[in-house]
Protein backbone atom coordinates (compact mmCIF):
# COMPACT_ATOMS: atom_id res chain seq x y z
CA UNK A 1 0.00 0.00 0.00
CA UNK A 2 1.53 3.53 -1.09
CA UNK A 3 0.43 7.05 -0.10
CA UNK A 4 -0.85 7.67 -3.58
CA UNK A 5 -3.27 4.65 -3.37
CA UNK A 6 -5.57 5.68 -0.32
CA UNK A 7 -8.31 7.18 -0.38
CA UNK A 8 -9.65 9.89 1.52
CA UNK A 9 -11.88 7.46 3.28
CA UNK A 10 -9.57 4.59 3.88
CA UNK A 11 -8.69 3.29 7.32
CA UNK A 12 -6.13 4.50 8.96
CA UNK A 13 -2.86 1.81 8.87
CA UNK A 14 -1.88 2.32 12.59
CA UNK A 15 -5.69 1.31 13.55
CA UNK A 16 -7.06 4.37 15.40
CA UNK A 17 -10.45 3.84 14.03
CA UNK A 18 -9.72 6.76 11.80
CA UNK A 19 -9.67 7.25 8.58
CA UNK A 20 -5.78 8.44 6.87
CA UNK A 21 -6.47 12.02 6.32
CA UNK A 22 -8.02 12.34 9.58
CA UNK A 23 -5.25 10.66 11.58
CA UNK A 24 -1.53 9.96 10.64
CA UNK A 25 -2.62 11.60 6.79
CA UNK A 26 -1.85 14.84 8.26
CA UNK A 27 1.82 14.33 10.07
CA UNK A 28 3.16 12.56 6.83
CA UNK A 29 1.93 15.96 4.53
CA UNK A 30 2.86 18.34 6.68
CA UNK A 31 5.86 17.80 7.75
CA UNK A 32 7.80 19.91 5.52
CA UNK A 33 5.26 23.11 6.54
CA UNK A 34 6.41 22.27 9.67
CA UNK A 35 3.07 20.01 11.54
CA UNK A 36 4.28 17.78 13.89
CA UNK A 37 2.84 15.31 15.65
CA UNK A 38 1.53 16.59 19.22
CA UNK A 39 2.32 13.03 21.15
CA UNK A 40 4.38 10.61 21.74
CA UNK A 41 1.43 7.91 20.57
CA UNK A 42 0.06 9.98 17.29
CA UNK A 43 4.10 9.92 16.70
CA UNK A 44 4.63 6.09 17.04
CA UNK A 45 1.18 5.95 14.92
CA UNK A 46 2.40 7.67 12.36
CA UNK A 47 6.06 5.92 12.15
CA UNK A 48 3.84 3.14 11.73
CA UNK A 49 1.63 3.98 9.25
CA UNK A 50 5.14 5.09 7.49
CA UNK A 51 6.09 1.61 7.60
CA UNK A 52 3.10 0.26 5.82
CA UNK A 53 3.55 3.06 3.73
CA UNK A 54 7.30 2.82 2.36
CA UNK A 55 7.65 6.93 3.77
CA UNK A 56 11.28 6.72 4.22
CA UNK A 57 11.62 10.03 4.80
CA UNK A 58 9.49 10.73 7.20
CA UNK A 59 10.70 7.79 9.33
CA UNK A 60 14.46 9.82 8.94
CA UNK A 61 13.10 12.82 9.66
CA UNK A 62 11.00 11.65 13.17
CA UNK A 63 14.13 9.85 14.37
CA UNK A 64 16.49 11.66 16.83
CA UNK A 65 19.36 12.59 14.92
CA UNK A 66 21.63 11.50 17.66
CA UNK A 67 20.40 7.79 17.01
CA UNK A 68 19.13 7.73 13.69
CA UNK A 69 20.53 5.54 11.10
CA UNK A 70 21.95 7.23 7.95
CA UNK A 71 20.05 5.53 5.60
CA UNK A 72 17.56 3.17 5.92
CA UNK A 73 16.03 0.26 4.01
CA UNK A 74 12.62 -1.19 4.73
CA UNK A 75 12.50 -5.09 4.41
CA UNK A 76 10.04 -6.51 2.52
CA UNK A 77 7.19 -7.19 5.20
CA UNK A 78 3.38 -7.13 4.93
CA UNK A 79 2.16 -4.87 8.31
CA UNK A 80 -1.19 -6.18 9.73
CA UNK A 81 -2.06 -4.06 12.50
CA UNK A 82 -1.17 -2.09 15.61
CA UNK A 83 -2.44 -2.37 19.52
CA UNK A 84 -1.08 0.64 21.34
CA UNK A 85 -0.74 -0.42 25.07
CA UNK A 86 1.02 1.78 26.72
CA UNK A 87 1.27 5.85 26.13
CA UNK A 88 2.77 8.28 28.30
CA UNK A 89 4.39 11.23 28.61
CA UNK A 90 5.99 13.65 30.89
CA UNK A 91 7.31 16.75 30.09
CA UNK A 92 10.09 16.09 27.29
CA UNK A 93 9.90 12.57 27.78
CA UNK A 94 7.74 10.17 26.40
CA UNK A 95 7.32 5.92 26.21
CA UNK A 96 5.42 3.95 24.14
CA UNK A 97 4.47 0.51 24.06
CA UNK A 98 2.95 -1.70 21.69
CA UNK A 99 2.88 -4.46 18.83
CA UNK A 100 2.93 -4.71 15.85
CA UNK A 101 1.77 -7.55 13.78
CA UNK A 102 3.84 -8.29 10.67
CA UNK A 103 4.09 -11.13 8.21
CA UNK A 104 7.88 -12.27 6.23
CA UNK A 105 8.46 -14.70 4.19
CA UNK A 106 4.06 -16.21 4.75
CA UNK A 107 5.11 -15.88 8.46
CA UNK A 108 3.17 -13.93 11.06
CA UNK A 109 5.02 -12.23 13.50
CA UNK A 110 4.92 -10.06 16.57
CA UNK A 111 6.98 -7.01 17.24
CA UNK A 112 6.34 -5.81 21.23
CA UNK A 113 8.06 -2.84 21.52
CA UNK A 114 8.77 -0.39 24.21
CA UNK A 115 9.90 3.07 22.82
CA UNK A 116 11.52 5.98 23.86
CA UNK A 117 10.69 9.61 22.74
CA UNK A 118 12.06 13.32 22.96
CA UNK A 119 10.83 16.43 22.39
CA UNK A 120 13.04 19.28 21.33
CA UNK A 121 12.00 22.72 20.71
CA UNK A 122 8.25 21.54 20.82
CA UNK A 123 8.67 18.43 18.51
CA UNK A 124 8.52 15.11 19.49
CA UNK A 125 11.35 12.28 18.33
CA UNK A 126 11.62 8.61 18.42
CA UNK A 127 14.94 7.65 20.51
CA UNK A 128 14.95 4.15 19.83
CA UNK A 129 13.18 1.27 21.73
CA UNK A 130 13.32 -2.29 23.08
CA UNK A 131 12.36 -4.67 20.63
CA UNK A 132 10.79 -8.39 21.48
CA UNK A 133 10.14 -10.10 18.44
CA UNK A 134 7.77 -13.37 18.69
CA UNK A 135 7.11 -15.82 16.03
Amino acid sequence: MRLGRLSSHAPCPCDSGQTYVDCCGPWHAGLAQGLHAPTPETLMRSRYSAYVLGLIDYLLATWHPATAPGELELPPLKWLGLEVRLAQASADAGVVEFVARCRENGRAQRMHETSRFVREQGRWYYVDGIIELQA
